[in-house]
């Protein structure tokens, strides 16, 4: 990503791509009736009438990516024939209707920012058994059905996947006994269609996201990002025009259309510099926070996060984020002060001291500061004007350990000819302090923030040296931007087979002369050609 044109073709964004959030969107008006309406229209032939609405439809709530899948179901299994101004006027009613509330989809929200690095955490141990076997939790975790509703899912997915019993470890079990009859129950409880928690969300006054915004992010291989966005726009449907300013000197304008879907649910196309970008962002009720991850149309690993607070009259001030985040006991290093609304006077922690105010303005303060020698490891408060950061300013002796980020993460080759594109991975090295208790990976540990680092890679194990996959698999960018080998078989390896491989990557810090190294396993694999909106 540092380079623009090594990569033009390898992130080509996926022609036939139909996820609801990289799809454009199309901003139109229609009445909650005329969207009722066509759903009757078009679903009535098959789901019902009955007291409390349509058959299933009336049974279950989802977001919006989720009666997307519903809906591209409806057509490619059962011949429902739609518009796309159709599909879409579906998809928002349905979503502002039967959706999920806030706090309903706190705990799987990246599921659908599509953030693949994370290793999941379920809420039920043989719910994930009997169902996560074949697709993610979350998938599950952000849909509330009945009892009865939950069932029918059951003999759905033994109809139309009639090996489902005897695959992917359901031989060891009475698959279809635990399925029918203890899922339904079990997930009636977990996730129940019926929830004060909905009934309070579909009461509470939704908020308008037109105004002004300040906005701070991170961008994994470019750094912390800030800039002023406006939006415009009502009735769920805006436009954003948007300027943001990397720390490493890079700008970039991004400009769209976006919907907001079940009072919060912000859903964006944009041109964001040379990329087509999606945006998943959660709207605040009190309408003053936006935040969420955008990621490349189709390269759903390429991406970085979004923090947004209105900025009119009445904001208050607020501290959004600092770089760095961290400095070393006897040094001096400019510190930059992200926020909305800045006014007064910076105050640091003990042992720092401010030796001059570099700029200042309501928007960013940046100011050189300088820890005292002996200084102890720790985190020190930073304030202006008396409001504080949420989190203040590490300072440490030296780097103990590094971390590479993300956390677990898995390449795809691509291109070559065919119509999917590369999977890259970007890596970035993060610094530890070991913290009081002197140990590492334990609660007191510092994060002193991102870092640079030389990279390198190795094969894994024997089978990788075999293969030679560090020569084929891919190759890793100074920035740490790992880029796989094309797609299809390759003449030159063993058996001809394709690029995949595996890989040991490798971050070398330089601490002051002493070098610091963690490693951490990469898998590069084939492409994806199934890939729904919710995994």
């Amino acid at each position: 990503m540092r380079d623009k044109c090594a990569l033009a073709l390898t992130l080509q964004p996926i022609a036939f791509a139909i996820s609801l959030a990289i799809m454009p969107v199309v901003v139109y008006a229609e009445s909650a009736a005329d969207a009722k309406a066509l759903l009757t229209s078009k679903c009535v032939a098959c789901h019902l009438p009955q007291e409390g609405g349509m058959n299933r439809i009336d049974q279950s709530r989802r977001t919006p990516e989720g009666w997307d899948m519903t809906i591209g179901r409806m057509i490619s299994a059962h011949g429902v024939r739609l518009t796309s101004d159709e599909r879409q006027t579906l998809v928002k009613y349905l979503a502002d209707t039967h959706g999920l509330a806030p706090e309903e989809t706190q705990k799987r929200r990246y599921i659908l920012e599509r953030d693949f690095t994370l290793i999941e955490t379920p809420d039920d141990k043989k719910v994930s058994e009997t169902c996560a076997r074949c697709h993610s939790y979350a998938r599950i975790a952000l849909q509330r059905r009945t009892p009865e509703d939950w069932k029918k899912l059951a003999n759905f997915h033994v109809g139309q996947y009639p090996t489902i019993e005897i695959q992917q470890g359901g031989r060891d079990r009475d698959w279809w006994d635990i399925a029918s009859k203890e899922m339904p129950e079990t997930l009636g409880k977990l996730y129940p269609y019926q929830s004060e928690i909905w009934n309070k969300w579909m009461a509470a006054q939704k908020s308008s996201a037109a105004g002004k915004w300040r906005v701070v992010g991170h961008r994994p291989g470019w750094g912390t990002y800030e800039g002023i966005a406006t939006i415009a726009g009502g009735n769920d449907r805006y436009t954003l025009d948007m300027q943001i300013n990397y720390a490493n000197g890079k700008t970039e304008k991004a400009e769209g259309k976006a919907i907001v879907y079940t009072g919060y649910e912000w859903r964006g196309s944009m041109k964001q510099g040379e990329l087509q970008v999606a945006q998943v962002f959660q709207l605040s009720q009190d309408g003053k926070t936006l935040s969420g991850r955008w990621h490349q149309a189709g390269v759903d690993s390429v991406g970085g996060h979004l923090k947004a607070v209105r900025i009119d009259k009445n904001a208050p001030t607020q501290i959004l984020a600092i770089a760095p985040i961290a400095i070393k006991a006897g040094s001096t290093k400019e510190v930059t002060i992200y926020g909305a609304n800045l006014s007064g006077k910076v105050n640091l922690g003990q042992g720092l001291t401010i030796k001059r105010v570099i700029s200042e303005s309501t928007d960013k303060v940046v100011v050189e500061v300088a820890a005292d020698a002996n200084v102890t490891d720790g985190i020190r408060s930073l304030d202006v004007g008396g409001v504080p950061a949420q989190q203040g300013l590490a300072v440490y002796s030296k780097i103990d350990f590094v971390g590479i980020e993300p956390d677990a993460a898995m390449a795809r080759i691509g291109g070559g000819g065919g119509p999917l594109p590369k999977v890259p991975v970007q890596f970035e090295a993060v610094a530890y302090a070991v913290g009081p208790d002197g140990k590492k990976d334990t609660a007191d540990d510092l994060r002193l923030g991102y870092v640079p680092a030389t990279w390198t890679m190795e094969n894994l194990n024997a089978n990788a040296e075999e293969m030679k996959d560090l020569e084929f698999a891919g190759t890793i960018e100074p920035g740490g931007l790992f880029i796989p080998g094309d797609a299809g078989p390759n003449p030159k390896r063993k058996y001809s087979t394709n690029n995949a491989g595996e890989l040991n990557v490798i971050a070398s810090v330089d601490d002051e002369g002493k070098k610091v190294k963690a490693a951490k396993p990469l898998i590069v694999t084939v492409q994806r050609w199934n890939d729904p909106p919710i995994r």
